[in-house]
């Protein structure tokens, strides 16, 4: 173990792996569907699986939900 590593080593990018919120699977390919935000503390995300994603509404746009005036608005 006394080699050094050169810097053509990279160690592969683990996958995120998540648990469905709907079907309860563990997924390869999560799909962020909610945001919980907490007054206290970091909040969450909630993840489903691909299959079940679409049953959920998109999750709306921060800057949408503000409801200000965007670049180009003419307000």
């Amino acid at each position: 173990m006394s080699e050094t590593l050169g810097s053509e080593y990279r160690p592969a990018a683990r996958k995120p792996v998540r648990m469905c919120v709907r079907c309860d699977r563990i997924t390869d390919a999560p799909v962020v569907v909610a945001e919980v935000h907490q007054n206290s503390g970091p909040g969450f995300n909630v993840y489903a699986c691909e299959e079940c994603a679409r049953h959920y509404p998109p999750v709306p746009d921060v800057l949408d939900l503000l409801g200000g005036p965007r670049e180009g608005d003419t307000r």
